[in-house]
């Protein structure tokens, strides 16, 4: 395992990781600990703020070109841009299984789901941990 790839990789990958490890590392704690309390809600907020610079860095990222400058997986930006507010207002609704539901479908989709993208030996992700 080397981080060279990765700390020689353009600024928007860079911080796209970043925020992908940091939200990973809070959402296995979120799925981990006590729910409904002000630790919760605070690791929440940090978690959705995480999520939403993966999406956002995500749209600088042009290695894969399907359609124009982007790839389809840049479809769960666009869903992840849409689903955190829904989750946010779930939650203070009062509405805590839509709540629930939107937040596993964000880190099972839109964090694990494209992290295997990641891990292919060709991707960035893929030569930290793998190697070349």
């Amino acid at each position: 395992m080397t981080l060279m790839p990765l700390l020689n990789a353009p600024p928007s990958i860079f911080y796209h990781a970043l925020a992908a490890m940091l939200a990973l590392g809070l959402g296995i704690l979120q799925l981990a600990l006590p729910k409904g309390n002000r630790r919760h809600r605070i690791l929440g907020y940090i978690w959705v703020i995480c999520m939403v610079a993966v999406s956002v860095t995500s749209f600088f990222i042009h290695t894969i070109r399907l359609i124009g400058p982007f790839s389809p997986i840049h479809v769960l930006s666009v869903f992840t841009l849409f689903t955190v507010p829904r989750a946010i207002l779930s939650a203070r609704r009062g509405n805590i299984k839509a709540h629930r539901s939107a937040m596993l479908q964000l880190f099972w989709l839109a964090l694990i789901g494209a992290g295997m993208f990641t891990l292919l030996p060709s991707r960035i992700m893929g030569e930290v941990l793998f190697g070349t």
